[in-house]
């Protein structure tokens, strides 16, 4: 084990890091992307295949970057940078932390807006303004919502308040605290809205089209997705992973972790998806409408069921206790480099970031709001561009993320030394065996594919290797 300390503090047990990370992994796009992507390719059939990529690239990748977190002792890039270093490589590989930083922190400029509406809907639902609400009346109601951007604005000022609020405290007093109370209670609300949903909604119905393996719409397409989706549903290549292995304890097993964290994010993604759509179903609604399925078709099962405002409320509650525990992730890594490089305090370091994270997010309050200036088309590898959130959105995700992963994943398998990453993950020789090879050899192709899918290439190679529209 390395002698090194984090100056930031440790968690103080296993449970701690696992709801802690898990919160990192758990986000909106759990609640309602992977019960939607699940049902359009094949229900059952994309659940296995899912859960193969979770074990054969989320898990390796995962295990990788809290390894070197752990070793590290640092924030992202700053582990890195030691890790190369003490097995005799450039400098330059400490871009596998840098990237994800400044990913993390671009996403959480335009994710503290959107779990700003969740926030807003709470109120909006608990007051009952949905209560035998139309189409028309929810729809309505979220354009003017979206359209008025000082309302924005002042939702997103509230959640980033409370994260630089919590992040500020410290890894104890505030990450940690913050988790065990809000994971289990997010499970909790979970499990009851579940149950809600299965009592009053089409709960057979919602079981069929999640879970009946239909393998003849499972497409080469639909395997990408599933690969894709398993690589962003666990928080990879973002730091969060990276920073909270820094505070993580010798004398805890990184695989085992590991392996509870995946376990509960796709149990949570699954749960979702009971609790969202025999509501769904009952009500005749569409199941296939994105962010528009939380905030304009949901209202209108909750105003026409019994206690509708209340299990409504529930579920606003629940999505927002799923965006602060991923904000909270995403903030950590800049807040624990400024601290480290910069001499900042604490709690100077979260308010400094959360402030600028706000004004960086008046771009994408804009976007929403239809501001001219905000609005404009770009054709980024084929992807066409309307405004500045979608551009943002597209870089992080499509590009940043998937790039970072891929970095990770060759730094811990090709660079690292073995000696090291068999200290630091403290397994067996068979596991060891099995993560080695994912991790030098199958994860990173499997990356470089996921990443030719969402820039838009698959189709040209494939068509070179006589498989013409094989991925549609």
């Amino acid at each position: 084990m390395s002698s090194r300390q984090s100056m930031h503090g440790l968690w103080s047990s296993r449970l701690a890091f696992i709801l802690a990370a898990t919160g990192a992994a758990v986000g909106l796009g759990n609640i309602w992307k992977f019960p939607y992507i699940m049902g359009q390719n094949g229900g059952g059939a994309f659940v296995l295949v899912y859960l193969l990529c979770i074990l054969l690239i989320g898990i390796p990748v995962m295990m990788s970057e809290v390894m070197i977190g752990r070793r590290g002792r640092q924030s992202p890039g700053l582990s890195v940078k030691t890790l190369a270093i003490e097995a005799g490589a450039s400098t330059r590989w400490q871009i596998a932390g840098w990237s994800g930083l400044v990913a993390s922190y671009f996403i959480l400029s335009f994710y503290a807006v959107i779990a700003g509406w969740a926030l807003s809907y709470t109120f909006k639902t608990a007051s009952g303004l949905f209560t035998g609400a139309t189409a028309a009346e929810t729809g309505s109601a979220f354009s003017q919502f979206t359209a008025d951007p000082v309302v924005l604005m002042s939702w997103s000022a509230v959640v980033l308040a409370v994260t630089v609020f919590v992040v500020g405290k410290g890894v104890h007093k505030g990450l940690e605290r913050a988790v065990n109370y809000l994971m289990p209670t997010l499970f909790v609300l979970l499990i009851v809205m579940a149950i809600y949903a299965g009592v009053n909604g089409a709960f057979l119905q919602a079981l069929d089209f999640i879970f009946t393996p239909d393998f003849s719409k499972l497409s080469v397409n639909g395997i990408l997705l599933a690969l894709g989706h398993a690589f962003f549903s666990l928080s990879l290549a973002s730091g969060a992973m990276m920073i909270y292995g820094a505070y993580l304890p010798d004398n805890i097993s990184i695989g085992k972790t590991t392996l509870w964290i995946a376990l509960a994010d796709t149990s949570v993604a699954l749960l979702a998806g009971m609790a969202i759509y025999p509501l769904v179903f009952e009500y005749g609604l569409q199941p296939t409408e994105g962010p528009g399925l939380i905030f304009v078709t949901l209202p209108i099962a909750f105003g026409g069921m019994p206690f509708g405002s209340f299990f409504g409320t529930v579920f606003f509650v629940m999505l927002v206790f799923a965006a602060f525990t991923s904000t909270i992730a995403m903030i950590e890594s800049t807040v624990a480099w400024l601290v480290e490089s910069k001499g900042y305090s604490r709690w100077k370091a979260s308010i400094g970031s959360g402030i600028s994270l706000w004004l960086i997010g008046l771009l994408t309050v804009f976007s929403f709001s239809g501001a001219p200036w905000a609005s404009f088309e770009l054709d980024i590898m084929g992807k066409k561009i309307s405004n500045y959130f979608e551009a943002v959105d597209y870089l992080t995700s499509a590009i940043m993320l998937p790039l970072g992963g891929l970095v990770i994943a060759l730094f811990a398998g090709w660079v690292v030394k073995q000696q090291v990453s068999k200290q630091e993950l403290q397994t067996t020789a068979l596991s060891y065996w099995l993560w080695r090879f994912a991790i030098r050899w199958f994860t990173p192709i499997a990356i470089v594919v996921v990443f030719f899918n969402l820039i838009g290439v698959l189709d040209p190679v494939l068509a070179f290797l006589g498989f013409s529209g094989a991925s549609k």
